[in-house]
């Protein structure tokens, strides 16, 4: 018999950071690999804020190194609140705004504040963790199948037939790991549904909730314009928990900062949770945080610089994709719309090489990795069905320089197939 929780014994640990892991140890022996996997930035490429950076060692030197206070620092819980007003003219006071370790405390904390085991959650796939999630609180999966069609976001067409009884409806937008958006028009059709179903339900009735996942809200390419269900509806507001931070948007994963807002009751209950976690973000980290983001000037200066690095690595690796379809090889992209990632498909199961059939999408996986050197995340790895042949590429660790010859490579291996 076990001598763990059926927890413990059921939960799958991450599958992203497993596959990563083992590249990274393929390059510590000498193998050069193409790592776009993990949703990460090179600092090397992509530093933090030098601000932010005087900001953090400044903080240090004058000895912030005590406990935060459980909700956050009141500076930089301000400082959040005068960032959402100018970015998304979004007004929630210091009192709605929760404090952590990174956007995953708080995604962990809301779900234990509003689910119960058996509770509905509904998400689409693909999509991040939001099926690990589910299963450590014991809820029911309630999975919205996406398509290429429509850049893999849900829809609300797809959305509505699992509404009644459902507790939390989880979207992501920008989306991980497509790096696709959910347009004005579906956000307004998602919301009227969640207006329309908790007016059905009674008074002693639960409500259903949003969980709305904007880290990457600042990272939008061209002509995508990022929208929120609060700005589009005002009544959106007793039902939306956004969950935010620095991680993305100023390339500071490590500095485990992020940010809720929402209703007082549902942050009040969050903090709760996170009080006997301890998932507290660095105090150091708050205050040099708070200072930052009252600097306009370096903030404007900043997304200038880092998105047009994102967006050419984006548009260059798509349109080397593209250029191997009009070829005639079996892959293609979807277009960058934000984030930091590419969705590519690469559609090899059935080939062979040399006498060896790639029978499955795992086979593509490995062939693509061993010949190719490539190294990205297929969609199942975020719920999607084990022969989807899309896959997440990230570029927040590419290299300009590398990526005519990652295609080199790449065409040199597909030509090998038959």
């Amino acid at each position: 018999m076990s001598q763990l929780s059926q927890l413990a014994e059921t939960l799958i640990g991450s599958e992203i950071v497993n596959l990563g892991n083992r590249i990274s140890e393929r390059k510590r022996k000498g193998e050069k690999i193409y790592n776009f996997t993990i949703g990460d930035f090179d600092p090397a490429i992509f530093p933090i804020p030098k601000l932010l950076e005087d900001e953090i060692i400044k903080a240090y030197q004058q000895h912030y190194t005590n406990y935060p206070p459980g909700e956050g620092l009141l500076e930089l819980r301000n400082a959040v609140s005068i960032f959402i007003k100018a970015y998304e003219n979004l007004e929630y006071d210091a009192s709605e705004i929760q404090i952590a370790s990174g956007g995953r405390p708080l995604i962990y904390s809301l779900f234990r504040s509003l689910i119960d085991p058996g509770d509905k959650v509904i998400y689409a796939a693909p999509s991040w963790n939001n099926n690990h999630y589910v299963h450590m609180c014991g809820g029911e999966h309630c999975i919205v199948e996406t398509t290429p069609e429509n850049h893999f976001m849900p829809t609300a067409e797809a959305i509505a037939p699992h509404l009644p009884g459902a507790i939390l409806l989880c979207l992501c937008t920008p989306q991980n790991p497509t790096g696709t958006t959910l347009g004005k028009a579906e956000l307004e059709k998602i919301c009227k549904l969640v207006i329309e179903e908790n007016a059905r339900r009674k008074a002693n009735e639960r409500k259903l909730y949003v969980l709305y996942d904007q880290i990457y809200f600042t990272l939008t390419y061209g002509e995508t314009k990022h929208y929120n269900p609060v700005g589009l509806f005002p009544e959106m507001r007793e039902y939306t928990v956004f969950v935010d931070g620095m991680s993305k948007a100023f390339s500071a994963t490590g500095l485990r900062l992020g940010w809720a807002f929402g209703p007082t009751e549902i942050i009040a209950k969050m903090k709760a949770l996170l009080s006997h976690i301890g998932a507290w973000a660095p105090m150091a980290e708050q205050k040099a945080s708070a200072n930052f983001l009252l600097q306009t000037d370096a903030l404007k200066s900043y997304f200038a610089t880092f998105k047009a690095g994102l967006e050419e690595r984006l548009f260059r690796i798509y349109d080397g994709f593209i250029a191997l379809k009009n070829k005639g090889y079996k892959v293609d992209a979807i277009t960058p719309q934000a984030a930091i990632y590419l969705t590519v498909k690469i559609d090899l199961a059935g080939k062979k090489f040399g006498d060896k059939l790639l029978k499955d999408q795992t086979d593509v996986t490995h062939f693509i990795l061993d010949e190719a050197k490539l190294a990205i995340v297929p969609f199942s790895f975020f719920g999607a069905p084990a022969d989807s042949p899309w896959y997440r590429l990230s570029v927040g660790t590419v290299k300009l320089e590398d990526i005519d010859e990652m295609f080199g490579k790449l065409e040199s291996a597909l030509k090998e197939l038959e």
